[in-house]
């Protein structure tokens, strides 16, 4: 009988990547398979339905998983950014900046892309707003129509593994649930064999998978312009320099207009986030905020006085919540507290002014009901997808697949370098095919719990924060490879029609491999994810 549940266990895995690769819906593809396998379970002996019957607990810990909440908000925040046109302004800013140097506009690119990463994390909307603004651009100085696809592309996709990013919140949840998974087994072993001397190692977050993805992230940046640079003096003709007699003077006033807004909206985010003063869930609505303020002002800049007077009273409110213990549920209220309550108030009446005259704005432009509709969208995606995920996984755990999969990786030669590589490579092919919502979801929670038993490179136990960002570095390449990288698909959508697919498909070549050989040095070096993490929280 084990037999049989390995056999509807690979089965089952196949036929859900078959049907996912036809097009059917994730979430439908996902609980559809499920389903149908228990009840193939159930007609061979090899399954319990009960396993099925706590899909409603699971469903329900989703739901009120606080670290989740990020989602919907990081979502909002980048919708709204994208819908005011701060990318437009960055975008033109930055390329008569850089423009006047060899591969000037493709710099501007990649560094307008890892700004907007950081402020937005949307691909598909920072993908289509560089393609349709700088993409001609490009192509009308001269450069190679390969190289130009290939920085829109690449520059595009950042959001995904710089933070705050979508795919680090659900890859961190998944990590976690993982590493907990991994630790209560290690313990049981260990307590099976007399040793009780072992200490399951401490929780992990989403603030440690940022922290480790901050680096790596700001590198590959980093190698896409010194690429960039590289083919501009190798081929000048294949990234040539705005001419002279075209470039505009630029102003001190006009670039801190286009760079200080999102900067300031990075630093309130992702720094409260690394300084341990927000959690990610608080530091999205704060980002959430900082937004429609930012949209407000920018769709309509006259009387900005409510705007500045809102956006002035959050940092405040920030800072003072963070320095002070407000305590306001004692029955004796310290004095110096009641102060800090006092002005806690006052701050958060001049926030609330502020949301009143930006959302008047920009429901006025009629940017608000869209902002709302997108963001509904893709978190009902997300969450249906997450939900038709967990009754996978429920069947795929009730029919042995754990003991399958920790049984495959943990007898590959080699062992944690061969068990690394073999899931690295399933990741890497699969990203072909499929999005990255479905391989965290459905592929992360069987292999991550097995992988984090293993040891790494230099023989300490394996560290969650490293194996998620190797993670992330790889999930990012699906947005990049053929036949369904959605970058690809964003940028062909927008394209102007000389552009050729295949013109696309090698620009995206040299930034696929730079992806790669991340991987590869995050392998022989894993402090470039896991030293930050060390420095900020000490784990």
């Amino acid at each position: 009988m084990p037999e049989i549940a390995a056999i509807l266990d690979i089965l089952m895995f196949v036929a859900a990547i078959i049907l996912l690769m036809t097009g059917f819906p994730v979430a439908f593809t996902l609980a559809g398979v499920g389903l149908i396998f228990a009840g193939l379970g159930v007609l061979f002996g090899v399954f319990d339905f009960a396993f099925v019957n706590s899909l409603p607990q699971r469903i329900y810990g989703t739901m009120s998983n606080e670290v989740l909440i990020a989602v919907p908000l990081f979502v909002f925040m980048g919708v709204m950014l994208e819908r005011s046109r701060v990318a437009e302004e960055l975008l033109e800013t930055m390329g008569q900046l850089f423009g006047p140097l060899r591969g000037g506009i493709g710099i501007s690119v990649c560094v307008v892309g890892a700004l907007l990463a950081a402020s937005t994390g949307i691909v598909g909307a920072t993908v289509v707003t560089m393609g349709l603004l700088s993409l001609p651009t490009m192509l009308r100085y001269g450069y190679a129509p390969s190289l130009a696809a290939g920085i829109i592309a690449a520059s595009g996709t950042l959001g995904q593994i710089i933070p705050p990013s979508i795919v680090l919140v659900v890859l961190g949840d998944q990590i976690s649930n993982a590493y907990q998974e991994s630790q209560r087994v290690l313990q049981e072993q260990a307590w099976a064999e007399g040793d009780f001397s072992f200490v399951p190692g401490p929780p992990v977050s989403v603030g440690d998978l940022f922290a480790g993805a901050l680096i790596p992230g700001l590198l590959l940046v980093g190698a896409y312009i010194l690429l960039v640079l590289v083919v501009a003096f190798v081929k000048p003709s294949a990234a040539p320099p705005v001419p002279r007699d075209e470039a505009k003077p630029m102003t001190a006033t006009r670039i801190l207009h286009a760079l200080v807004p999102p900067i300031v909206l990075i630093v309130s985010v992702l720094g409260s986030i690394l300084a341990g003063v927000a959690t990610p869930t608080e530091a999205a609505a704060v980002g959430g905020i900082g937004a429609i303020f930012l949209a407000g002002y920018r769709l309509d800049e006259r009387r900005p006085f409510f705007i500045y007077l809102g956006a002035a009273s959050l940092v405040g409110l920030i800072v003072l919540t963070s320095t002070m213990d407000l305590r306001v549920t004692r029955s004796v209220i310290p004095e110096g507290d009641l102060y800090g309550i006092y002005a806690a108030t006052a701050l958060t009446v001049g926030v609330a002014l502020g949301l009143v005259v930006s959302l008047y704005r920009v429901a006025r432009e009629k940017v608000l009901g869209s902002v709302v509709r997108s963001t509904t969208q893709i978190t009902c995606m997300v969450f249906v997808i997450l939900i038709g995920a967990a009754l996978f996984s429920l069947v795929f755990r009730g029919l042995g697949g754990e003991e399958l999969v920790h049984e495959l990786l943990s007898g590959l030669p080699g062992g944690a370098l061969g068990a690394i590589v073999v899931v690295m490579l399933m990741m890497f092919i699969l990203g072909f095919f499929l999005d990255f919502l479905e391989i965290v979801f459905v592929v992360v929670p069987l292999v991550a719990p097995v992988l984090l038993m293993l040891e790494m490179p230099d023989g300490s136990a394996m560290n969650p924060v490293w194996l998620g960002v190797m993670m992330a570095v790889n999930l990012q390449t699906s947005f990049l490879t053929p036949p369904f990288g959605f970058a690809l698909f964003y940028l062909r959508g927008v394209a102007p029609p000389q552009l050729k697919t295949t013109a696309i498909y090698r620009g995206i070549i040299p930034f696929v491999m730079i992806q790669l050989l991340m991987l590869v040095a995050l392998w022989y070096a894993p402090q470039l994810a896991t030293w930050l993490p060390r420095m900020i929280y000490g784990t």
